[in-house]
């Protein structure tokens, strides 16, 4: 049902009034600015929280972001409610609330020391990512609630086991191995899907092993390189992770190969400060791309569909072309959610889920998810810098380059800023292997943030003890 569909069964219950009618658009219409400004206010507490040491003030600061979230959500799902009226509509709002107060509350409760920051962003992402694949395919959004749920359950274990094993930097090789095995398997068991052979698929379930390899390549670099950066060192690291890019891109799995490769530079630069190691990979890279160009008959459509859209709208730039229609229709202030037609645009609920988002919430609300994202990359650098361990400092740079630079891949395709790789946008877009490998990886972080916390807590107590000891001796 409709818009004018459920306005017209309101009308019929409640009576031929035509203020009900009236009523039900200026609601609908309405709700969209309310949650544009409740967003940017969420968006500017991302960036005030890192002014000032005040404890009680940032703790005020992300319960207020937690009740934004919260209202977002609710108002979200009220405006679908009223635009067709269907009770399933509020069945799957009352399981994702309790998932997201289940999460929210269970991770500070298990974790004192956890980044509420990382926490409260990771929960909001989530959320919007919900409501906008709901508008667009209510079975996508049950599984992808199913494997949210899953993974988010298993994540409460995973900074108690960085917190207890130490020993993560000794399997370099190892971690090399496995994530060559398992991005291999695809030309054994491997399917094509939008033209990469990059799916493995058992029953209904369908898995990218890049998606969860991404983490252990960055476990892999940082192990190795945060042992030595000499250049023979330097050489075999570069050559396990060229293997790495090189089966992504046998599978034409290039945007993931992107992601690699770049992640591999920016640990490497980091390491070993060695500006030399940035440009001869940059320009490494540059040759491949234009090879790629070459090879690949799918990165030549994209290149021209990026190139010229409205001159190939009815072939290659079809999408592209959709894509920046919906961005356009929308404005600064969106069409409203459910308003809008994202449905025109090619797997909308994945590759293509920020034009939805820009269609039917606007250009306002599109911008502050970009800064959220930002925030959380900000965040992980954050965390980087305070940790003292050589292995968890490298990987948790790593991992922050994966994310923002997944994002940046993922906005600039469907803004024509370049040209389209078909990755997703992290938390956001539908994707079971996406979402569960990007909530492995806020997890992986909060756990180098809790540790770290721990052993500064452990160092300020053991100088304050030698201190003591130290005035005792005096007297």
């Amino acid at each position: 049902m409709d818009k004018n569909g459920a306005a017209q069964k309101l009308i019929a219950i409640f009576g031929h009034m035509d203020f009900i009618g009236l009523l039900h658009s200026i609601l609908v219409e309405t709700s969209k600015y309310i949650i544009i400004i409740l967003f940017a206010i969420y968006t500017w507490h991302c960036f005030s929280v890192f002014v000032g040491n005040n404890t009680e003030k940032k703790d005020k600061v992300y319960r207020r972001q937690n009740k934004i979230m919260y209202t977002i959500h609710f108002i979200c799902t009220a405006v679908l409610f009223l635009n067709s009226l269907d009770v399933t509509i509020l069945g799957l709002y009352l399981a994702q609330l309790a998932l997201l107060i289940f999460v929210n509350k269970a991770y500070i409760y298990v974790y004192e020391n956890a980044s509420k920051m990382v926490l409260n962003n990771m929960l909001m992402l989530l959320m919007i990512g919900f409501v906008m694949i709901g508008r667009l395919n209510r079975d996508h959004l049950i599984r992808q609630m199913i494997f949210a749920a899953a993974i988010c359950l298993i994540g409460l274990f995973i900074p108690l086991l960085i917190e207890r094993f130490s020993y993560f930097d000794r399997f370099g090789l190892v971690y090399a191995v496995i994530g060559i095995l398992m991005l291999a398997l695809v030309f054994v068991i491997g399917k094509t899907i939008y033209g990469a052979k990059n799916w493995i698929v058992i029953g209904g379930f369908a898995m990218q092993p890049s998606e969860f390899v991404k983490i252990i390549y960055v476990f892999f670099v940082a192990a190795l390189l945060s042992k030595s950066t000499q250049w023979k060192d330097v050489v075999k690291v570069a050559v396990l992770a060229g293997v790495h890019v090189l089966i992504l891109v046998a599978e034409k799995d290039l945007g993931a190969a992107l992601i690699y490769y770049i992640t591999f530079l920016s640990i490497l630069y980091v390491a070993s400060r060695n500006i030399g190691y940035l440009g001869l990979g940059l320009f490494g890279g540059s040759a491949a791309a234009v090879v790629a160009y070459h090879l690949f008959t799918h990165v030549q459509t994209r290149v021209t569909a990026w190139r010229d859209p409205w001159g190939t709208i009815n072939d290659a730039g079809y999408q592209v072309a959709q894509s920046l229609f919906a961005i356009g229709t929308g404005g600064w202030f969106g069409m409203g959610l459910g308003e809008g037609m994202p449905n025109k645009i090619p797997v909308a609920e994945t590759d293509f889920i920020f034009s939805a988002i820009s269609e039917e919430l606007g250009a306002f609300f599109a911008i502050c998810l970009i800064l959220v994202e930002i925030s959380c990359f900000i965040m992980f650098v954050n965390i980087a810098l305070k940790i003292k361990r050589r292995f968890y400092k490298l990987t948790s740079l790593g991992l922050a380059m994966e994310y923002v630079f997944q994002v940046f891949l993922t906005i600039g395709g469907v803004t024509k800023f370049i040209p389209s790789t078909g990755v997703t946008l992290p938390l956001v877009s539908y994707g079971g292997s996406s979402v569960i490998s990007t909530i492995i990886l806020f997890c992986i972080i909060q756990g180098m943030y809790v540790l770290n916390c721990k052993e500064e807590e452990s160092l300020e107590t053991q100088q304050e003890t030698d201190a003591s000891k130290r005035r005792v001796r005096k007297r």
